[in-house]
């Protein structure tokens, strides 16, 4: 993920929060086509690390499928980009998180944006403005098979 994308990943997610308001529901974020106003940050559950990701697309685009095209693209990356904040608080044995870990070994930062690039996209939900929040997950033994670090 560069820091372009990142960038723009935080600039669609202010537009869709500005945008948007909705309450209750079934979904994790949306409810009769609109945000709700208050959103729970997925727990991190069993064997896997979660987060979601909320992207708008620009509505000069000509086409529904374009806005929801662009608005997915922009909510995975935020998701993948809040799914990297999660990974680094994780503690490994030795009693140091993933990101002390990547601070000294540059293999294991490469690492984690490969592990990142390939999470899962598990759950994608459009608003009536073709607003898009994503759910990403990333499983844990794998994420410690990768790194080659034991996690707690």
């Amino acid at each position: 993920m560069n820091i372009g994308q990142r960038g723009a990943g935080w600039v669609v997610t202010g537009a869709v929060l500005a945008v948007t308001a909705g309450c209750g529901g079934g979904s994790v974020a949306i409810k009769d086509g609109e945000l709700k106003q208050s959103i729970e940050a997925p727990k991190a559950s069993g064997d896997w690390i979660e987060a979601l990701g909320i992207g708008a697309a620009d509505s000069k685009l000509a086409s529904s499928t374009q806005r929801k095209a662009t608005s997915r693209n922009a909510a995975v990356v935020d998701a993948q980009y809040q799914l990297v904040a999660k990974i680094k608080g994780v503690q490994v044995e030795g009693g140091i998180t993933i990101e002390k870990a990547m601070e000294t070994d540059s293999k294991i930062t490469a690492r984690v944006n490969d592990m990142i690039r390939g999470a899962e996209v598990r759950k994608m939900e459009w608003t009536n403005d073709d607003g898009c929040v994503a759910t990403v997950r990333l499983n844990k033994q794998a994420l410690g098979r990768e790194l080659g670090l034991r996690l707690l």
